[in-house]
Parts: structure tokens; C-alpha cells; sequence
């Protein structure tokens, strides 16, 4: 009985915080200015949704009632979201951060999930099942972020050592010339 109880309550917690995901990133889709991003952030939301349903199976094969809602911790941060996107706007790049901090978070949940010794056969193979969704965004996101930070730093040198150009004619004038821009 403590198997089930320790099985559901693990697996039920990791729903939460998967619906907690694909709120977050329906959210980060209509919020974002890039298409692309929006599109890729939707595709997130669907393959995190179906997760939902992989784990809420097991759940209910071991006899528990699933989980059909996000976390009330999610409900506050994403109330204190829509505070800070009214006083300091919105732009890509936060939202970008902000799903990658979320990643973070469910991450950590699904590692220390896989971590738990007394889990039931059936609900570490859900637990897997989904992992490969949480792992597969998690790298997604982080890499996009960090990819993120390389244009900008770079956009930082370039405009640093002046060798951003207005146009064309800019660069092959100062191609031509032994002039530094």
C-alpha cells in the first residue's frame, strides 16, 4: 500500500507541475513577439500535454485518482509575471528566460522522482516516459537561452569595436580603406 501511495503521490506532483509547464508555455506563446518561437513554444505545450496524459494512465492503473490541475505555487508566479511584464514590458528574451528557469524547476522535480527508490515498476515507467520530454525541453530552452546571450554579446563586441555597419557600401568603404571604423 505505501508503494501506491508513494507512487501516486510522486506521479500526481509531477502532473501538477507539467500542467504548471504547458500553461507556461501557452502563456510564453502569446506573449512572445517571434513567430518561430511562438510556434516552438506551442509545440512544447502539445508534447508536454500528451506527457500529462502518459502519467495520469499510470495513475490511474495504480488504482489513484489523477491529477487534473496545475500547482497553486505556479498560480503566484505567474500572477507576479503578469506584474512585472506591466511595469517593465515584455520582450522575447525575458520570456525566453523565464521558460528556461521553468525548465529548471521541472527538471529538478522529474530527477528527484527518478531518484525515488520506492516507486512502483509501472510509475518509473511513466516517470521515463515523460523524462524524455522534460529532458528533451530542458536542453532545447537552456540551449536557446544560451544562444540568446552569444547574439547579444556579440552584438555588444561588434558595436563595441565599431565594426557594425549601416550598409553595403559601408563595409566595402571600409574594406577599401585602412581606416578603423
Amino acid at each position: 500500500m505505501a508503494e501506491h501511495d508513494t507512487s501516486t503521490t510522486t506521479l500526481n506532483t509531477l502532473i501538477a507541475t507539467l500542467l504548471d509547464s504547458v500553461d507556461g508555455y501557452t502563456k510564453a506563446a502569446q506573449d512572445c513577439d517571434n513567430r518561430e518561437l511562438a510556434d516552438r513554444f506551442n509545440s512544447r505545450a502539445r508534447e508536454r500535454q500528451s506527457a500529462v496524459g502518459g502519467l495520469q494512465a499510470a495513475v490511474a492503473s495504480l488504482g489513484g485518482n489523477p491529477e487534473d490541475d496545475g500547482t497553486v505555487l505556479a498560480g503566484a508566479h505567474r500572477v507576479f509575471l503578469n506584474l512585472k511584464e506591466a511595469i517593465t514590458g515584455r520582450d522575447d528574451k525575458a520570456i525566453v528566460n523565464e521558460v528556461e528557469r521553468g525548465e529548471d524547476y521541472l527538471k529538478a522535480k522529474f530527477e528527484a522522482a527518478r531518484d525515488n527508490v520506492d516507486l512502483a515498476p509501472q510509475a518509473r515507467a511513466a516517470v521515463d516516459a515523460a523524462w524524455t520530454s522534460v529532458k528533451a525541453g530542458h536542453d532545447e530552452m537552456s540551449q536557446l537561452k544560451h544562444t540568446w546571450q552569444g547574439y547579444e554579446a556579440g552584438r555588444a563586441d561588434a558595436v563595441g569595436s565599431r565594426q557594425e555597419y549601416a550598409s553595403d557600401a559601408d563595409r566595402t568603404r571600409a574594406a577599401g580603406s585602412n581606416e578603423v571604423y
